[in-house]
């Protein structure tokens, strides 16, 4: 993964390291910088709760860059403000993480989000590349990583980790003006902003507790009516886990809602006898499974979204022969077909004979498979 113009000399490292303490202090300095783009990054603990715990939130303008506690982040104005405005660019870098916790401890979805590791990939550098190995290949530089599993919560911060939570939005900027500078010669600048924008908006829409059955796949195979007392057992399992903060797996984990929605249990007796469930779930929820249930066996499934079936035999070979397809596409304008073309997307493709359930007919993507539309077509004709 080596770009034809590596960026050739590293943003400098700060001599000493700032934090902003108050409140209106931030909302200062962020007015002050509001021409440029917002480098953003957060440090955050999961352990044994359901909802991320902010420990640090990581800023930068051009080369400025401040440490925030959470506490006085989340009560800037001009912070909640600026994850709001769309207008003024916020740069992460896998960003999927940081917006959840956005969500969850702002009650906000930050909007103008741009994902430099999208970037990264349209720009030529690789599908999924990390954001160590791309600041080492861009810009020579080694980051050090021992921080990474530190407790990020607890103050004071040792100086190595305020020094690594530095390093992971220093290098944002000056990253971006090298992924812009790759996509304006490929055409593909507005492409970063449409993908990053529908990465951000799949995420909330994923965190939809009324979305969350969608992602057992392992209950595909249920009937209808089960599959709806799957998505009530869901429902409520996800209630359930943000009411304790604890992890899903804590309360009922995926492979036992799937279960009993299989058997469909219609006493504490039979809801007992599911292999693996344990005892104090039963004690503790029995009742309210089976209230579940029954409410799921009588639910209409007339506009039910089923959970998407795997490929049969003839569709995975059909699968194969679309992908290669876009294998061709995606080598000619040097895109990863891992972000051109999601297996999910593809499945969508393959299912529906339709290229529109893969986003293929607006957008970059349209514009990448337009050598093989044609062809694209006669095969889902076929």
């Amino acid at each position: 993964m080596a770009p034809t113009t590596p960026v050739a000399t590293a943003p400098p490292a700060p001599t000493t390291i700032e934090w902003i303490t108050d409140p209106e202090a931030l909302s200062q300095w962020l007015l002050a910088g509001k021409s440029e783009p917002l480098a953003l990054d957060t440090e955050f603990e999961r352990v044994s709760t359901f909802f991320p715990i902010p420990g640090l939130v990581q800023l930068g303008l051009g080369e400025q860059y401040r440490l925030v506690d959470p506490a006085v982040a989340e009560q800037s104005a001009e912070f909640r403000r600026i994850l709001s405005d769309n207008r003024q660019p916020k740069l992460l870098y896998a960003m999927s993480e940081d917006l959840e916790l956005f969500r969850h401890w702002l009650q906000l979805e930050p909007a103008g989000v741009i994902d430099l590791q999208i970037g990264a990939a349209l720009a030529g550098a690789g599908f999924s590349v990390g954001y160590a190995r791309l600041v080492e290949t861009l810009f020579g530089a080694t980051l050090d990583k021992s921080a990474t599993r530190s407790d990020w919560v607890s103050r004071p911060l040792s100086e190595a980790q305020q020094r690594y939570a530095l390093d992971d939005i220093r290098f944002l900027a000056p990253m971006y003006d090298w992924v812009m500078s790759k996509l304006s010669v490929r055409g593909l600048e507005a492409a970063l902003v449409e993908e990053s924008d529908r990465f951000a908006s799949e995420l909330a829409s994923q965190d939809d507790p009324e979305n969350h059955y969608l992602k057992l796949r392992g209950g595909w195979a249920l009937p209808p009516q089960q599959q709806a007392a799957l998505k009530k057992l869901v429902l409520w399992r996800e209630e359930e886990s943000r009411r304790r903060d604890r992890p899903r797996n804590r309360v009922v984990g995926d492979p036992l809602l799937i279960a009993i929605a299989e058997r469909m249990p219609g006493s504490l007796k039979e809801l007992a006898n599911i292999q693996g469930l344990p005892q104090p779930v039963t004690r503790r929820y029995g009742d309210k499974i089976l209230e579940l249930l029954d409410e799921g066996g009588d639910a209409s499934t007339v506009d039910f979204e089923p959970i998407q079936a795997p490929l049969t035999r003839d569709e995975q070979a059909f699968y194969k022969q679309v992908k290669r397809v876009l294998v061709a596409a995606a080598e000619r304008a040097d895109v990863p077909v891992e972000l051109l073309a999601p297996r999910k997307r593809l499945e969508a493709v393959v299912h529906r004979r339709d290229l529109a359930a893969g986003l293929f007919n607006s957008g970059w993507r349209s514009q990448i498979i337009a050598p093989v539309r044609e062809q694209l077509e006669d095969l889902l004709k076929s």
